[in-house]
C-alpha cells in the first residue's frame, strides 16, 4: 500500500485523490482552500495543513495545480519535507519552456520529477479512464509506470525531452477548446436558422473527424495545399455562416474569416483551405 500525496484538490485533483484512496493507497491531500481537502476525508484521505505536511513520508507526490507560478510556489513549500527518493508527478498544464527549465533545475538539485499532464475530467479520474502523457528520465518513468497506469486508461511515454508532454497537452487542449468554440458557433447558426440545437449536433456525427485530422491535417503538416476545395469558395461559405447568425455573438468564425481574407489578398484564394497553415508549415 503506497503512501502518496495530492497537492491541488480541485475538481480533477480531488477526483484523483478519492480514486487513489479507494484503491487502498494511504493518501494525504493539501489545497490552498482547506475545505476542498477536508471534503475528501470521508473517502479516507488525510487533509494536510501545508504542502510540507502533505508530502512527509510520501513515495509519490502528485501536483494538480493552476499554472507554472503555483507549481513553483508549491514545490518550494513542500521541499523541506520531501523524501530523497520521492517522485514528484506533475499533472499541471504548463508552458513548455518553463516546464523544461523546472525539470532541469530540479534534476540539478537531485529532485526526481516527471511531467504527466492528462486528458480526463473528474468522472474519468474516478474511473481511471482517459489518457495520461509522460516525459522525463526513462528509468524514473519505468519505476512509477505501474502505479501511474492505475490512474488512467492509457499512458503515453513521450521520451526524455522534458517539455514534450507540456507541448502535446497544448495540442490536445487546443483541439478541445477550438472544437468547443466551433460547435458554439454552429449552434448559433442553428439558432439563427430556427433549427433545434440537438439536430445541429446530430449532423456533426456524420463527419469523420479522425479522417479529417489524418488526411487534411497530414497535408497541412507537410505543407501540401493542393486544392480539393478552394479557399475563395470556403470564404464564401463562411460569409453565409456569418450572415445566418445575424448579430448574435460568435467565438471562432469572425477570426477565421479575417485570416482567410488575408490569405486571399496574398494570392492564395485558389489553394485548399488547409493553406490556413501556410505560416505554421514553413520550416525555420
Amino acid at each position: 500500500m503506497a503512501q502518496i500525496a495530492f497537492l491541488g484538490t480541485g475538481l480533477l485533483g480531488g477526483a484523483f485523490a478519492e480514486a487513489a484512496a479507494k484503491r487502498g493507497d494511504q493518501v494525504s491531500a493539501w489545497n490552498r482552500t482547506p475545505d476542498k481537502a477536508q471534503a475528501l476525508a470521508p473517502f479516507g484521505v488525510k487533509p494536510a495543513a501545508t504542502p510540507a505536511d502533505a508530502v512527509r513520508g510520501a513515495a509519490r507526490v502528485h501536483l494538480v495545480l493552476k499554472d507554472d507560478a503555483v507549481v513553483d510556489e508549491v514545490i518550494a513549500a513542500l521541499r523541506p519535507a520531501l523524501s530523497a527518493d520521492a517522485v514528484i508527478v506533475d499533472h499541471t498544464t504548463t508552458l513548455p519552456a518553463l516546464t523544461a527549465q523546472r525539470a532541469e533545475r530540479l534534476r540539478a538539485e537531485g529532485v526526481r520529477y516527471l511531467h504527466c499532464p492528462v486528458f480526463m475530467g473528474p468522472p474519468a479520474a474516478r474511473k481511471a479512464v482517459g489518457s495520461m502523457l509522460a516525459c522525463g528520465p526513462k528509468a524514473l518513468f519505468d519505476s512509477v509506470q505501474p502505479e501511474l497506469a492505475k490512474m488512467t486508461g492509457k499512458i503515453e511515454y513521450l521520451g526524455e525531452r522534458t517539455d514534450l508532454a507540456a507541448v502535446n497537452k497544448l495540442f490536445g487542449n487546443a483541439m478541445i477548446i477550438g472544437l468547443s468554440g466551433l460547435m458554439a458557433d454552429i449552434l448559433t447558426i442553428a439558432q439563427g436558422s430556427d433549427v433545434p440545437a440537438e439536430d445541429a449536433i446530430k449532423l456533426l456525427g456524420l463527419l469523420d473527424l479522425n479522417a479529417m485530422v489524418a488526411g487534411r491535417g497530414g497535408n497541412m503538416a507537410k505543407g501540401n495545399f493542393t486544392a480539393t476545395f478552394e479557399l475563395a469558395m470556403a470564404r464564401k461559405d463562411v460569409r453565409l455562416m456569418l450572415e445566418a447568425c445575424g448579430n448574435r455573438p460568435l467565438g471562432v468564425l469572425p477570426g477565421l474569416a479575417a485570416r482567410m481574407d488575408q490569405l486571399i489578398a496574398a494570392g492564395h484564394g485558389d489553394k485548399d483551405p488547409s493553406v490556413l497553415a501556410i505560416d505554421a508549415a514553413r520550416r525555420p
